[in-house]
């Protein structure tokens, strides 16, 4: 069951700014995207402390869940809640059983990551211990790259009040966008996409993630966690984010602009 009470805290504000433009400088009130602390609550015990924007907070917590193996499945969280604090935003969730046990054995606490992702040798063993293979007959046809781009310009609603924002596409193989997630963090952004998915049921087989940023590892490595096959970026992989989605079975393809792209493993899937 989950309790989705409404955030009272803004994704973004309005503050006063000194524009300056040609050498003149003048007063202007400036949409600005905000994100707070959102600390991930399993079981009455804080996991993770995340910089986020206090929106979809439950696709999130859902998605990060999936994402970070902490459960399988969406039917292992039996309750959600979302609290707020004068510091942030409690996420609260009542894990089965069996996943409570399991991430009691191998808990640890994680600092909230924009960029990095990865901390301290204990992260290190637990990346080589996650390692996922897809399998997928997926087949992307180019011509859906441009015009997924093409659709997500206009529906990156917080992106264009602020520009401040990462977006993640769910869109099906003809380049058609089902749905649309933004944060200020592009892992983020990809957790809350996941986490929607799980929630409509919808197969994480039947399309292919579009992010708006680069490629980094902990995107492909999210992607393969829970069966994601093709992840396109506008922007640059990184070299481990190459060698993660080589030895996952992850198709990725980077520098998606307009025709122009470039796919860096398991090109069997593009035609």
């Amino acid at each position: 069951m989950r309790h989705e009470a409404g955030v009272g805290i803004e994704a973004h504000n309005r503050y006063g700014a000194c524009r300056w433009d040609g050498g003149i400088a003048t007063h202007s009130d400036e949409t600005v995207a905000e994100e707070v602390p959102v600390a991930l609550v399993y079981n009455g015990i804080s996991h993770a402390v995340m910089l986020a924007t206090p929106l979809d907070l439950e696709d999130f917590a859902l998605g990060f869940s999936l994402s970070e193996c902490i459960v399988g499945r969406a039917g292992e969280i039996h309750d959600l809640e979302i609290v707020e604090r004068d510091n942030g935003i409690e996420v609260h969730m009542q894990l089965s059983a069996e996943r409570a046990h399991v991430l009691k054995q191998h808990r640890r606490t994680l600092a909230g990551r924009t960029g990095c992702g990865l901390c301290g040798s204990e992260s290190l063993d637990q990346l080589a211990k996650r390692a996922t293979t897809v399998r997928s007959s997926a087949v992307l046809n180019t011509g859906a790259l441009p015009r997924a781009l093409s659709a997500l310009q206009e529906m990156q609603q917080l992106f264009e009040l602020t520009g401040a924002v990462h977006a993640a596409a769910w869109c099906d193989f003809h380049g058609g966008i089902d749905l649309v997630r933004e944060d200020v963090g592009r892992h983020n952004a990809l957790d809350k996409l996941i986490g929607s998915l799980a929630s409509q049921r919808k197969s994480f087989d039947s399309g292919f993630v579009l992010m708006t940023s680069r490629a980094s590892y902990e995107i492909v490595q999210k992607a393969a966690a829970v069966g994601i096959a093709v992840v396109a970026a506008v922007s640059a992989p990184t070299g481990m984010a190459v060698r993660v989605a080589v030895d996952s079975g992850v198709t990725l393809i980077g520098f998606a602009r307009g025709e122009r792209h470039c796919v860096y493993s398991h090109p069997e899937r593009v035609h």
